[in-house]
């Protein structure tokens, strides 16, 4: 006896088994409560900005002797997938970009050695300041965001960012937060505006202002004195507590003699606490109208629950009104991941069990109510067990995790109803034998096959766990969950379901009325004589003409042309656009964004007038519940924000509208159906403005800079610019492509005060003063802070002219400095003003100058790849002949950066197209592996070469059902659909197995070759139907979902056109293999 039937004898008996099965069915239950929900799989993918600044360095400089530097030293770690750069004027920016995959604390450690232990890379007197390291990953996305707004008028955005400020602390208290932060509002300052005009009047500089800041706010310990057995500390000085104390500070004393006066600071100068000068607009808009606001956001640590902490957080929010949070002040969830990632669990774990509910009802209907029963416990304790060994392996409840073990129900059921159906045939040929020595016997006659078909499903899948990029995380919960779940159903097969037949079974009636001829016995009673005979007839009628001895090489001919017909067909509606290739679809999300792009030098205020116009546009959709505007600052960053590196869209001319939806369920429209509606008057009010306005969407797999993107390179960088604006042409006029930008920035200007250094040196002023004079009074110095305020945020006392003289120089050449002999020499006979163009960003790419121009597409195809290349047949071989700074003709890359990029100019295709080559490219590989394996386990069992591959033979026949089946629904072939065709390897095989497995062992028993044939279709249709149909009804769940919709198509129609093929095919190619060996 086997193995199989060995370990049926001692379960079928054993006190053990039903303890093991509770214990299976506690460890599902504590996994569904412990076990963190989210909506999609968090891809572990580690980020890192260097921000090096070089003050007053331009962007030349900032670029050679900072960020190439920078990014060779950078570069040299493992792990490092790209490493991004961006100079401009004074700053560099690096990004690293680690692999996949690679942890966290890892990455940072790694990056913190790699920065400090190369600091000697730049030289001491350059000029170059520390380099900053920021560290990014997934957990520093918030996963709930609270907008505090309010209708008052007499509220202002610096009093609800009091209220947040403060509320943070409460918020921080909460188990398993992060990062709690505020956006929006104007900071908190002392502000002290020079009068320039009584300044000169008094002999008073900005820099004794300074240093009568900087004196007057400071106290030190002076030690102790001990008397009268007491210790009594002493200090010495005083604090600049109020605005009071700074207007009291004497700056200087002026007049002789007896007419010695001091002059005060509030003689020379203006001192308000308050809000300051908005550098950031944030507000919130819904039907009423649009108001002032702040954002609260909050991250979550890793591991962490976020449904919990999301929860916890909107409590304590509701806690706080009426106290902390005053009346009048609105709190407004406009973000909850916990919420979302908790509902969606919710949705599929009912999903989860209609779908076994359905495949029970099936076996009822099939087998009958006992056999129902014992294969519903085995599915449940199944899936139980997976469950705990998910979160065992560290998976979450999300999206993809719980959709692989709906999609694995039908296919975790069928070595149940295999041992189930074997058990009740024994026990209808042989009623007078007990069913304890039954079972052994009946499971171990099945348990090869069954144990061979198992590992042929796993075989064809596992391989997919090794799929690299972005996209492997993401999908890798469908084949380790698979897996997982098939040898947990293999054990529940061989352990609990013979305990529960010998319990359910042995009053079963004793008749054949029931029993399934699965291994081919012969019919014991009348009624069941009539089901095998009709299907008997059936498939003699049909396979005769392809089994006889002189007509049948030419049917079976014919057949086979007629399905290389209908493969060829098949492949057809893709080559004619029928069924459009995409990486994956657009989920029906809860958000969306617009992100606004205005040129380069454009003021803050005017970045919120065209935000106004946006969010009045947006405000017109009914299925918007609200938005949030954010003008200058970056709103609260999601996964595409984070690859994207939208927390650094913090400049005057940049501005985001965050969408909120209502509820998907009080809506018709999909997100993306919405997010189209106003793409086009979004753009044209961006258009009319001078600027850019894109609608974002939240991509449903991993997040790239944009759908498609064209990266720019040669040998010259002016070269590449004007490249890039050719290539952005070419993309305007593609049909359907929208939302066309690039990196290159529009001209602006400004203004170099040139230092006349001669002057300067003949009146004894020192350029470095001029410098910080200038500086103080156009960008202003926070020279000293503000003590015991009370607020946990600093409050500086900052330096500059009034607001209202920084529009023009006039004021600001009007500043004095003193010479070293102690005259004051006015700023404007020092300076000579000279109008320049701005300079313009440098971008980098793995060490080559790169410029950007990225598009998406809109349109019927709806998909990046077709957009793609329909410009680049516009764009590749390209004659450069009249572009400014450039020559020759524009080389193309697909895959890899240029490799020489110095000899020409060319572009490499990136964006969405990278992602779905990769992912496409390892998911083909592993369906290789995969097709090898099978073959390696099928040649294992029949010790042949030539029959694995008749049993493989129906896997290409998968195509005619799968590409019709996309092309009937109107859907895309994405990468969930091949995944279900992957999955269909397994599954078809497994139907073959059984087919030819039968027909040896009626051969075996000596019955001629075409008899055997026709009886193997005519006795394994039945359990190949049931199983097929199991498969079917636990994909038929998906079909509905946005995402997984292609791979419940695949499988539906796949299984429905291969089943029906196989029981044709299989038997046709059998006997035409081996029709002579047996005629021998």
């Amino acid at each position: 006896m086997g193995v199989s039937g060995r370990i049926a004898r001692f379960f079928a008996s054993s006190q053990m088994t039903p303890l093991l099965a509770l214990v299976a069915l506690l460890m599902g239950i504590f996994a569904t409560l412990v076990t963190p929900r989210e909506e999609e799989p968090q891809i572990d993918v580690t980020m890192a900005d260097v921000f090096i600044a070089f003050p007053g360095a331009s962007v030349q400089d900032v670029e050679n002797l900072v960020a190439t530097p920078a990014e060779q030293v950078l570069s040299r770690m493992s792990g490092v997938e790209h490493v991004y750069s961006v100079s401009r004027p004074g700053m560099a920016v690096v990004t690293v970009q680690f692999e996949v995959g690679v942890k966290y604390n890892d990455a940072v450690v790694r990056l913190y050695d790699t920065v400090h232990s190369n600091r000697d890379w730049l030289s001491s007197d350059l000029g170059v300041l520390e380099p900053v390291v920021k560290p990014r990953g997934i957990d520093d996305v918030p996963i709930v965001s609270l907008t505090f707004w309010s209708t008052d008028p007499e509220r202002s955005a610096f009093d609800l960012q009091e209220v947040a400020r403060a509320a943070e602390v409460d918020f921080k208290r909460i188990k398993g937060t992060r990062d709690v932060s505020t956006l929006g509002g104007p900071d908190h300052v002392l502000r002290v505006s020079m009068d320039s005009e009584r300044m000169n009047a008094f002999s008073v500089t900005p820099q004794d202002i300074a240093a009568t800041l900087r004196a007057g706010n400071a106290r030190q310990s002076s030690g102790s004195l001990v008397a009268e057995n007491r210790q009594v500390l002493v200090e010495t000085g005083s604090y600049l507590e109020s605005a009071a104390d700074v207007r009291q500070l004497v700056v200087a004393v002026r007049g002789t003699g007896s007419e010695r006066k001091p002059v005060f600071i509030g003689d020379v100068a203006r001192v308000e606490e308050g809000p300051d000068q908005p550098r950031q607009y944030v507000w919130f808009g819904n039907r009423d109208g649009e108001f002032p606001a702040v954002t609260v956001q909050v991250s979550k640590k890793p591991g962490v629950n976020a449904a919990d902490v999301a929860s916890a957080v909107i409590a304590r929010a509701e806690s706080l009104k009426g106290t902390l949070i005053p009346a009048g002040v609105e709190v407004t969830t406009t973000r909850n991941y916990g919420q979302t990632a908790t509902d969606k669990a919710q949705k599929l774990i009912g999903k989860l069990v209609f779908a076994t509910a359905f495949v029970v009802l099936l076996v009822f209907f099939a087998l009958g109510k006992r056999e129902a029963l014992i294969v519903g416990v085995a599915v449940s304790l199944t899936l139980a067990a997976t469950l705990f060994a998910s979160w065992a392996w560290g998976f979450t409840l999300n999206r993809v995790s719980l959709f692989a073990l709906i999609f694995s129900i039908g296919i975790l059921v069928d070595d149940a109803i295999v041992v189930v159906e074997n058990i009740h045939r024994w026990q209808a040929l042989q009623p007078g034998k007990p069913l304890l020595e039954i079972i052994p016997l009946a499971v171990d006659e099945v348990g090869g096959p069954t144990i061979l078909a198992t590992f042929t499903v796993i075989a064809a899948l596992m391989p997919m766990a090794f799929v690299t990029g972005l996209m492997g995380p993401y999908m890798s919960p469908i084949p380790i969950n698979s897996s997982l779940g098939m040898f947990i159903s293999l054990a529940v097969a061989f352990v609990v379901t013979p305990w529960l037949a010998a319990r359910l079974l042995a009053k079963t009636p004793q008749t054949a009325q029931t029993a399934h001829p699965a291994t081919g016995a012969a019919p014991h009673s009348a009624s069941e004589s009539r089901g095998p005979s009709r299907l008997e007839r059936l498939f003699r009628h049909l396979l005769t003409p392809f089994l006889d001895a002189r007509k049948g090489r030419v049917a079976r001919r014919w057949l086979l042309l007629v399905i290389m017909l209908l493969i060829a067909g098949s492949l057809f509606l893709a080559a004619v656009q029928l069924v459009v290739l995409k990486m994956l679809p657009f989920d029906n999300k809860s958000e969306f964004q617009v992100v606004l792009d205005m040129p380069v030098g454009t003021p803050l205020e005017e970045t919120a007038r065209v935000l106004h116009e946006l969010g009045a546009e947006i405000a017109k959709v009914p299925e918007v519940s609200n938005y949030q505007a954010y003008a200058g600052t970056a709103s609260p960053i999601n996964f595409n924000g984070l690859v994207r590196q939208y927390y650094l869209r913090a400049a005057p001319e940049l501005g985001d509208l965050q969408v909120n939806l209502v509820d998907h369920q009080q809506r018709a429209r999909k997100s993306h159906e919405i997010a189209i509606s106003v793409r086009d008057a979004i753009e044209a009010i961006g258009k009319r403005a001078g600027g850019n306005a894109k609608v974002v969407e939240v991509p449903p797999g991993p997040p790239v800079l944009s759908p498609i993107v064209a990266e720019v390179y040669g040998p010259d960088y002016r070269g590449q610019r004007a490249v890039a604006r050719e290539v952005r042409k070419v993309l305007e006029a593609t049909p359907d492509l929208v939302a066309i930008d690039d990196s290159v920035n529009a001209g602006g200007q400004r203004s170099v005060l040139h230092v006349l250094q001669n002057k300067a040196a003949l009146l004894g002023v020192a350029q470095s003063d001029i410098v910080d004079v200038l500086r103080m009074g156009l960008a202003g110095e926070d020279v000293t802070p503000v003590h015991n305020t009370g607020s946990k945020y600093e409050i500086p006392v900052r330096l500059t002219l009034p607001s209202e003289q920084q529009s023009t120089l006039d004021a600001l050449l009007k500043l004095r400095v003193r010479s070293r002999d102690g005259q004051l020499v006015p700023v404007s006979e020092l300076v000579e003003v000279r109008e320049l163009g701005r300079e313009q960003a440098i971008y980098h790419k793995n060490l080559l100058p790169v410029v950007y121009v990225v598009a998406d597409m809109g349109g019927k195809l709806d998909s990046p790849l077709y957009g793609m290349f329909a410009a680049r047949s516009e764009i590749a071989g390209r004659a450069l002949e009249g572009v400014d700074h450039a020559a020759g003709t524009l080389d193309e890359w697909f895959i890899k950066q240029p490799g020489a990029p110095d000899a020409s100019y060319s572009i490499k295709w990136d964006g969405e197209w990278q992602v779905t080559y990769e992912t496409f490219r390892d998911m083909g590989i592993a369906y290789g592996v995969g097709l090898i394996l099978i073959y390696l386990l099928v040649v294992a069992h029949f010790k042949s070469y030539l029959v694995p591959l008749i049993i493989m033979a129906p896997i290409p026949l998968t195509i005619i059902g799968v590409m019709p089946g996309h092309a009937l629904l109107g859907s895309q072939y994405t990468a969930t659909s091949m995944i279900g065709m992957i999955a269909l390897a397994g599954i078809i095989v497994r139907n073959s197995i059984l087919l030819v497995d039968f027909i040896r062992q009626q051969i075996g028993e000596g019955m001629a070759l075409r008899e055997a044939i026709i009886q193997s279709a005519a006795v394994r249709a039945k359990p190949i139907a049931l199983t097929g149909l199991a498969a079917m009804l636990g994909a038929m769940f998906i079909l509905d979902d946005p995402i997984f919709n292609g791979l419940a198509i695949s499988l539906i129609f796949g299984i429905f056109v291969s089943t029906l093929l196989t029981l044709v095919v299989i038997p046709v190619l059998y006997y035409a293999a081996f029709s002579k060996e047996n005629q021998t």
